[in-house]
This record gives structure tokens, C-alpha cells and sequence, in this order.
């Protein structure tokens, strides 16, 4: 993830960021009777289950609140555990969304030394002064407990034989508002014991004791506590709702966190793992969530992994070491260590990818394209050897308008085909000088409507402006906020057929595209409790645009994949855009995409005024509905997705050419009363996903307002 549009994708992944909503507007005037074509014998490739993919990454609460269930902060003592606020707790400049719990003295300061001689993990552990009769530990706060719910975990401690040691879970001030566990058989030597607690209480702000009396002092190791009812230590709320969604695949781990994470800190004990800073983020990892953990959740969701390895400050062979970790037989050295691990069937991981936008100055890492070509080759070749069967997708981004600087700028920001194959152009390079070891190409984008770049204003602007000083505010329709969604796909495919016309084997190698990373925001489609209707309509023609490029664009993983869910510390639900996931991950894998035309063509673009529109509409000639259509695998049903992002119904008539719909047929139906619609946690969902039994198709279809819609119409027997 690109550092300088990291509040915008903060905005894409964590539930408490906000755009202004935007109020309906009127649309353009909408044809009398539109006319809509499907030609079931016109058909393009398979839609992969893969588009429908999702990524993930190590920042803010994305994985240790969402998805994991461990509710202590820096369990493993990575920060000075003191009563004042420290420059390196605080974490300047760290990611929005996630603030760490700090342990407190439970006594004066003093009591509390972090001892480096003899660490259990990591640079230090907390050694606890005793008295005799009161106590002395340390504390958090700040927990979300629910009453009667159960709560186990474990504790390592050492320390002077005869000590007392008092954990304690909290959820009130009363003396009767806690339970305790007591722990009497401390030795010298470090010893795991069990924890088990029920809260007496419902409570936002319960706390987390450990202390102890005695003489003398004891160590804490380290420490965990998770809802008893987790799932392999995953949140169970959260599985169970991925887990319907049907995403295909995941990317993990990926991003800008990548490039200085080590695989080899991510595997083995847990607790043993040493917490790491990361410096991408600014941020402490623990280091509970690792390969083993990536690949049990991706089973837990019934999805296929996806792995992207550190090539910032990785090299080639530790690459290679973590393929065969993850696909090697026990009879290899690693292997061997998987089986000790506790699983010593190979992950058959398949898709694999080299580097997190390594074309980014930002990243930890950065090697300039001349040089990362051949990081590129060395680290296929690595891989390759550990495993020859792997799909390797290459890391690299599209040369755009938006991006050019300085001297580029001015001179090609009207036409950049002189720049294509230089040494601004990732993808070009990785193409002209990689070929052989890919199989695919990763593109990222984070996007959204209210903005148009203009490029007369940036052939003006002085060589030492930034680019988005070219950038005019609009203020769009509901209808244009979604389709531009769709017409973000098309650019980058009509960019990617330019690269097929340069490089002709990408088409007879049929290299694919993985839009590894993206999101859509902008004016409106976030309310304060996450995403809302407008962005589940701008969703939904962003994937009908993807499933248009079925040739090349055969994967795709959206940035976050917790963004999908409304999440709290105690509860989870699916946001408007999780269900659009889960209605088109539930009907179009494996579906056959078939011809679509219309009496009603979408508005034109201005591309020639603005850089970031393609140079027609996406869609098809169908305004102001957006449909795409596709046979069921067995190619015994239509499938008709609808679109309707108006404030008023629609209504089209249905022709079809070739299979005709006979019988009974069915309507899955997304709305909601208004664009601002949301389904906040513990209350009754604004935004509603539904099966609706239908007679025979009608041959004239009525579309309700701010509706996604797929309906499915049985085909007579040929």
C-alpha cells in the first residue's frame, strides 16, 4: 500500500474514518423504453473465483482486532512498562484506527524493571519487585468483556520460590467485580500455566491484573487471554461471516509491511516469536500471526492463498526458503521444520508473488527499475527451484498521467507513448526484461470520484509541483460516483490491451492481470458507521466491469478484506459492500460472460480533458442500468446482474438470443431505503440482501431504486 494515499485507504479499510455524504441528485433524462439484448451464443472466457479476492495486511487493527482473537496489547512486553506516556508507546506517526493498550505498574514505577539479560522473547522481560503483603504487578486496561462469557489463556512466570502470583480479570470496581486465578508453583525456571475466567459483567473498560506478594521478585514471560469459543485463535464472529462472502482467494500477508517483515519470525512457537518493529507503519508487531496462522484462516474461510514475499529488504534465497517452507516434503530441511510446526502436509501454495510496489520510492527496500528487474529474475529463479509448479505474478504498475513529475510531466502528461519501455515504466520494464519468469502482473489502485485530473492545468503547473496540484474538485451524481468505479476497470484495461499491443505474447502466453490491491472511495460512500448503499452500487459495477475482462483479468484481491465486515470488539456484521461480495461471490465463479447490448448508450467520457476516464464508458449501452450477463457453468441458467444506481425504478425489456429462459426463476436483491444506508453492529441492517422467488421472466424487468439485483432465469433444454 502506497504511504501517500495511506488516509485515503485508511478510509477503505478501518470502520471509524467518514467521507461527507453527498446528497441524490438528479441524472441526465433516461430513455422511454429500454431496449436490453443478451446473446447467449456471443460467450468470453470463465469468470474466475479469484476476482473476488481480498488482501490483507499487518497495520492497525486489521488482523489483531478483527481478525485475531487475542485481546492483550503487546503481550509479549515489547514496550518499557511504565505510568508516564513514552515516545516510542505513543507511536508517532503510526496508522489511524489502532491505539496499543499500555500495561501499567501496579505499584510505584519502580517495582517494574524490563530486564534484558535473560528475555524470554524478545529484548526484555517485566521483573516485578514483591512485598510481602502488597501487591505489585502491572495491569491493562480498556478491555471489552461480555457477561458470562468465557475467557481462557496462559501466563509464563519464573521468580523466587514462595511467591504468590494473583491474575486477575476485572470488570468492575467492587471487590466482587473480578475473578482470580492464583499461581503458587513458581520456580527458577520459566513455567506456563493455564487461565481461565467467566465475566460477571458486560463492560467496555475491563482490566487485566497480574500482580504478586512474597519476597524477592518474578518474571513474566509472556502472556494471552482470548475468548474461550476462538477458532484455532481467530475471532469466531468474524470466520463466520468471511466465510460466506466466498472470496476466492486471499493476499497475505502483502503491503508496505512486507518489505521489513522476516517469514522466519512468523513461524514456530507463538509465544517464542519475538515481537518486531515495523518501520512502514510505525508500528509493534507481535508476531502471533504468521504463515502457519495465514494458511489455517484461509482454511477456516474456505479461500486459496496467496503469498507475496519480501523483496524490499528480503533477498532471493529467503524467498526460497519460504516456499519450500510452506510447499517442500518433510524430506526437505524446511520442510522438516513445517512438520515440527505441526503440519507436515505441503500448503501447495500456488500463487506467489514478488515484492509490494516495489516501483515506490516509499518503500523499505526501494531498488530503481534498472536494478529491480534483475531482483526480479534472481528471485524467480530461487523460487522456481524450490518449487517449479508456482504461478508467479510480478510486481509492477501501469504508467499513467496521474503519475508523471516534473520534466515528464510537462512534456507527456498529453501523451505519454514516448514513455512507454523507459525507465518509468514498471510494467514495460518488468516485460522487456522479465519475461519468462511470470505468469501474471500485479497492479494496484486506490481511487475514487469527486476529482478529475485536468491536463491542461498540469502541463501548466511549475516542475516542482505535486501532481495532484492538477487535481479539480466535482461534485458527483450517485449514479456517476458508481459508475466511475467501473470506469477506473476499464482504464486500466483498455491501458492493459495497450501493453498487449506492444508486447503481442502476453496475449499468446496468456499472461494475466492481478489487481492485487484496490479501493474505491471519495465524496460520500463511507458514513460514520462504514461503508454505506452508494458504495455497494459503485461495487457492484466495478465487479460487472471486471467480469467484462474475463481474457486477462483473472484476479483481484480488494483492499481490505476485513472492510468488507463492521467490526467491534464484540460483534461483526457484513457492510453493504461485504454483500455485494457475497451475492456475486455466491453466483458468477465459474459462470460463462455472454454478449449484452442496449437501445441506451452511457454518457461519453471526456478523457481528452481528463486523464483519469477511459476513453468510453464502461458499461454497456444500457444507461442508466448497469448490466452484465453470464451463463451458469452448466450453462443451464442466465444470470442477469442489474445495477440500478437511480433514485427511481427502471424498467427494461428483456429480448434473448440463442438458450431461452423457461420456468421459475429467482431474484437476489441488495437495497436499501436511501444512498446512506449502513448496517452498524447490534442493530437491524439499513441495507438488506434477499432471495425472491419470481414467476417466468417476464419480458419487461422493473429494477427498484439503489438496488443491486441478480436474477437468474432457468434456460429450456436444447
Amino acid at each position: 500500500m502506497r504511504i501517500g494515499t495511506a488516509l485515503f485507504a485508511a478510509s477503505a479499510l478501518w470502520l471509524g474514518c467518514a467521507f461527507a455524504a453527498s446528497a441524490q441528485q438528479a441524472e441526465p433524462g433516461t430513455p422511454a423504453r429500454l431496449m436490453v439484448t443478451v446473446n447467449t451464443q456471443q460467450t468470453a472466457e470463465p469468470v474466475s473465483k479469484y476476482i473476488f479476492g481480498s488482501f490483507i495486511e499487518h497495520i492497525g487493527p486489521l488482523i489483531y482486532r478483527s481478525l485475531w482473537a487475542e485481546m492483550l496489547d503487546d503481550r509479549k512486553f515489547y514496550f518499557p512498562i511504565t505510568s508516564q506516556q513514552t515516545e516510542a508507546s505513543a507511536r508517532p506517526g503510526g496508522f489511524p484506527g489502532m491505539q496499543l493498550r499500555k500495561w501499567r505498574p501496579v505499584g510505584p514505577d519502580e517495582v517494574v524493571v524490563m530486564d534484558k539479560d535473560h528475555p524470554f522473547v524478545g529484548d526484555q522481560s517485566p521483573r516485578i519487585a514483591l512485598d510481602p503483603s502488597t501487591p505489585h504487578g502491572i495491569s491493562q486496561a480498556g478491555l471489552a468483556l461480555v457477561k458470562r462469557r468465557k475467557y481462557t489463556g496462559r501466563i509464563y512466570l519464573r521468580g523466587t520460590p514462595g511467591t504468590r502470583v494473583m491474575v486477575s480479570l476485572i470488570w468492575g470496581e467492587g471487590a466482587n467485580e473480578r475473578q482470580t486465578v492464583t499461581i503458587r508453583a513458581i520456580t527458577a525456571e520459566y513455567k506456563k500455566f493455564p487461565l481461565s475466567f467467566t465475566s460477571g459483567a458486560d463492560s467496555g473498560a475491563g482490566t487485566f491484573e497480574i500482580v504478586g506478594t512474597g519476597s524477592g521478585s518474578f518474571h513474566i514471560g509472556a502472556v494471552s487471554l482470548m475468548p474461550a469459543d476462538n477458532i484455532d485463535g481467530f475471532r469466531p464472529d468474524t470466520i463466520a461471516l468471511l466465510r460466506k462472502i466466498h472470496s476466492g482467494m486471499w493476499r497475505l500477508p502483502g503491503g508496505n509491511f512486507l518489505s521489513d517483515w522476516s517469514w522466519y519470525n512468523g513461524v514456530g512457537d507463538i509465544d517464542k516469536r519475538p515481537p518486531t518493529f515495523d518501520y512502514a507503519w510505525h508500528a509493534m508487531q507481535p508476531n502471533d500471526v504468521g504463515l502457519n496462522e495465514f494458511m489455517t484462516f484461509c482454511k477456516l474461510i474456505g479461500v486459496d492463498p496467496y503469498v507475496t514475499v519480501n523483496a524490499g529488504f528480503g533477498d532471493a534465497h529467503s524467498a526460497m526458503e519460504e516456499v519450500e517452507y510452506m510447499n517442500g516434503p518433510v524430506t526437505t530441511r524446511l520442510g522438516a521444520e513445517r512438520a515440527r510446526n505441526g503440519h507436515p502436509a505441503p500448503y501447495h501454495v500456488k500463487f506467489w508473488n514478488i515484492g509490494n510496489e516495489p516501483w515506490g520510492t516509499f518503500q523499505l527496500g526501494y531498488t530503481p527499475l534498472k536494478y529491480f528487474v534483475l531482483k526480479n529474475n534472481e528471485f524467480a529463479k530461487a523460487m522456481r527451484d524450490a518449487d517449479p509448479s508456482i504461478t508467479l505474478i510480478a510486481s509492477a504498475k501501469m504508467l499513467e498521467p496521474m503519475a508523471l513529475t516534473g520534466e515528464n510531466r510537462a512534456k507527456y502528461v498529453d501523451n505519454i507513448a514516448p514513455l512507454f519501455g523507459t525507465d518509468i515504466d514498471w510494467t514495460g520494464g518488468i516485460l522487456k526484461n522479465c519475461w519468462g519468469t511470470f505468469s501474471g502482473i500485479a497492479q494496484h489502485w486506490y481511487e475514487g470520484a469527486g476529482t478529475h485530473f485536468d491536463i491542461q492545468k498540469a502541463k501548466a503547473l511549475p516542475l516542482d509541483a505535486p501532481s495532484n496540484a492538477a487535481d479539480v474538485n466535482y461534485d458527483p451524481t450517485t449514479l456517476e460516483y458508481a459508475r466511475h468505479a467501473g470506469d477506473i476497470i476499464l482504464r486500466h484495461a483498455e491501458e492493459w490491451e495497450g501493453y498487449q499491443t506492444r508486447f503481442p505474447e502476453m496475449v499468446s502466453h496468456h499472461t494475466f492481470l492481478s489487481i492485487d490491491e484496490y479501493a474505491y472511495g471519495g465524496p460520500g460512500g463511507r458514513g460514520r458507521m462504514g461503508p454505506d448503499l452508494k458504495s455497494a452500487l459503485a461495487y457492484g459495477m466495478l465487479l460487472d466491469e471486471m467480469m467484462r475482462h474475463t481474457s486477462f483479468i483473472t484476479m483481484a484481491a480488494h483492499t481490505m478484506g476485513t472492510s468488507s465486515l463492521n467490526i467491534t470488539p464484540t460483534g461483526a456484521v457484513i457492510n453493504p459492500v461485504g454483500l455485494v461480495y457475497e451475492l456475486y461471490g455466491d453466483q458468477f465463479p465459474g459462470t460463462i460472460p455472454v454478449a449484452v447490448n442496449g437501445s441506451s448508450p452511457q454518457p461519453p467520457t471526456n478523457s481528452a480533458l481528463y486523464a483519469e476516464e477511459p476513453k468510453v464508458s464502461s458499461g454497456r449501452p444500457t444507461y442508466p442500468l448497469d448490466i452484465f450477463a453470464a451463463l451458469s457453468p452448466d450453462r443451464k441458467y442466465l444470470e442477469l446482474a442489474v445495477v440500478n444506481a437511480t433514485d427511481r425504478e427502471q424498467k427494461f425489456d428483456l429480448g434473448v438470443t440463442g438458450l431461452q429462459p423457461s420456468g421459475p426463476s429467482t431474484l437476489w436483491q441488495l437495497t436499501g431505503n436511501n444512498v446512506d444506508a449502513v448496517n452498524p453492529v447490534g442493530q437491524p441492517p439499513q441495507v438488506t440482501l434477499k432471495e425472491i422467488p419470481m414467476g417466468n421472466a417476464p419480458k419487461i424487468i422493473p429494477v427498484v431504486p439503489l438496488s443491486v439485483n441478480v436474477y437468474r432465469f432457468p434456460l429450456a433444454a436444447q
